[in-house]
Order: structure tokens, then sequence, then C-alpha cells
């Protein structure tokens, strides 16, 4: 019986799979076969603490500062084919910050200018392979964003995008789809999951009545990046326990 989710052989590139949701998914492709790069932010590997929910045993590992596009230009391919890109990099600034040029500008250059850039850059390795690339927005770029601005106009955007790469990258052979993620307990949702009060009040709006995990949104990775969803292009599929309803 064939497995189509098995991704022995080959190549998966996470962008921001250094820990949260991005590491959730980078080690659900290696459990099943993948050889898997990460790009992070820190130096190295071993900067990130497995107490903060970094696991990146097994992974390859660069740092790139995708809010320079200079960067992700000069960032080396880390391998010599690539059939999985998964972009799951992701900012967001408090205290109403992106209010504010400074806040605005990064957030939407690591959030959304950062797919275009990346997305160019593999384009030809992907063709090659017939290959495959998951966005990962939010359902926050759904609805509105109370003192977040720049992050829900931003995931706006990512599904815009993958709308129009769906649309754009068919003819070369690429899959291009997305995963839009409720509550999940990330270094991101913090001020939510760390605040009893605020945290009650999320799971109430929610119908499952729990938080996601990184390895629900692996799950919709794994699908949406493998033959189980061979005809499905340019769809942002939603993973929110039924926040979003």
């Amino acid at each position: 019986m064939i497995d189509d989710t098995d991704f022995t052989g080959r190549k998966v590139l996470v962008v921001g799979g250094s820990s949260g949701i991005g590491n959730g998914i980078a080690q659900a492709f290696r459990a099943r076969g993948a050889e898997v790069h990460v790009w992070g932010t820190r130096a190295s590997a071993s900067d990130y603490d497995p107490a903060d929910g970094s696991d990146l045993a097994g992974l390859g590992y660069s740092c790139v500062d995708v809010g320079n596009p200079d960067a992700i230009e000069a960032a080396d391919l880390p391998f010599d084919s690539l059939d999985v890109l998964i972009m799951c990099q992701g900012t967001v600034v408090y205290r109403r910050g992106e209010f504010e040029r400074e806040g605005w500008d990064r957030v939407m250059a690591v959030n959304l200018d950062s797919l275009m850039h990346i997305s160019r850059k593999f384009r030809a390795q992907l063709s090659q392979a017939n290959g495959s690339i998951v966005i990962v927005s939010s359902i926050s770029g759904l609805k509105a964003n109370i003192g977040n601005p720049a992050y829900a106009a931003s995931k706006a955007g990512a599904i815009s995008l993958t709308k129009t790469l769906g649309q754009a990258f068919a003819a070369d052979g690429i899959r291009v789809n997305g995963l839009a993620p409720g509550l999940v307990d990330t270094k991101l949702t913090k001020v939510t999951t760390q605040n009893a009060e605020r945290l009650q009040g999320a799971l109430a709006q929610i119908p499952q009545r729990r938080m996601g995990t990184p390895k629900d949104m692996a799950g919709a990775a794994i699908f949406l990046a493998s033959p189980l969803a061979s005809y499905v292009t340019g769809h942002t599929l939603i993973v929110d326990g039924g926040l979003s309803l």
C-alpha cells in the first residue's frame, strides 16, 4: 500500500522552522523521511533553547534575516534540489508599535514581503521537482486584529498572495497553498497564553475548547504538500478549531 505522506528522499526547507509552528512542521516532515533544513534568526542552532519549543535535532540550519531582501538573495541554497518550501516566518510588535513606521515596516517586511522574495529565489528548483509551497498565514488575515494592524494586513496579504502565486506558478508545475492557524501556543502568543484571564476568554471562543498545537498545523502542512492534495492550488486551509466560525 502506497503511503502518500511518506517524504523519504524529498528535500524540504522550512523558513521560520526554528521554533513554534514551523519547528513542529519541520520535525513532522523529518519523521516522514524527508531531509529538512530550516532558516532561523539566531547565529547557530545551538543558540536555541529546547525549553522554548525548539527541537533542531536532525535538521540543517542557516541564519537568514528574511526581513532583509539582500540577505534572502545572498543565502546559500540548502540543497541541490527542493521538493517542498514551507514559509512560516512571522513577527509581531505589541503595545501599539505597529501603528508607528518602524513597527509597521518590520512586520510587513518579515510577514509579507519575504514571502515573495523567497518564492522567487526557489521557483526554479521547485519547478524542476514539480514541488509545493505552503504559506502559513493566520486567521488574523480574515478579520480585524485589535492593536496589530501590520500583523493583520500582512496575513491578509499572505492569503491573497497564496491565490496569486497558486495561479502564476501552476504552469511551472508548482502547487502553492497555505494554512491559516488560529490560537496556537507559541512565543508570539504568550501575551494571551500566559495570561489566565485572556486565555480563558480566548478558549471560550473556540468551539473545540482548546488551543491548537504545532502538531495540528503540521498535519495540515503534510496534507497540502503531499499527493493527497495534488489537485489543490491557491487555497488557504483554516486550522483553528472553529474560532473563525
